[in-house]
């Protein structure tokens, strides 16, 4: 067996509609699922990219808000997912105005080296990384990996 890449991420969220709103309205996903709409009625909500590369990257399924939260701290489980958002700094600083407008707080932006990143938390908590690659970098490069400090990006 091999993997070929990530095909998509599952998220259980408390309130459907309020998660929709901030994937689809703030982050920009493209719509492909409202279970809302089908017969039977389901409680979920599907999304993809702009790439059309594959039936969908983002699964949304409601599970109530009686449902326990996301602990705190160190803990197992996801740390966060990273979304491509663009090819250069002027896509993070327009996701940073989109972010502002939508009254969504910026957690944290990391210049890696290879990617920029923005991190913030969707309406559940999970961390979700808004990111570019940094142009040039050669993926192949064994040296890329030895310096991991993260550094304070630079908008």
């Amino acid at each position: 067996m091999r993997v070929v890449e990530l095909g998509h991420v599952v998220l259980y969220v408390r309130d459907l509609e309020r998660s929709v709103v901030f994937y689809r309205d703030v982050l920009g996903w493209t719509p492909v699922v409202d279970g809302r709409m089908t017969e039977p009625p389901l409680p979920i909500a599907a999304f993809s990219g702009d790439s059309g590369r594959t039936h969908h990257e983002l699964l949304l399924i409601d599970v109530g808000p009686e449902s326990a939260p996301i602990p705190e701290g160190r803990r197992v489980g996801l740390y966060h997912f990273g979304v491509k958002i663009g090819d250069h700094d002027d896509d993070l600083r327009d996701a940073l105005a989109r972010l502002d407008r939508h009254d969504i707080p910026l957690i944290g932006a990391t210049d890696h080296g290879m990617t920029h990143s923005l991190y913030v938390y969707d309406p559940d908590g999970n961390e979700v990384e808004l990111y570019v690659d940094v142009p040039g970098v050669d993926w192949g490069d064994p040296t890329l990996w030895t310096d991991l400090r993260p550094r304070v990006l630079q908008l």
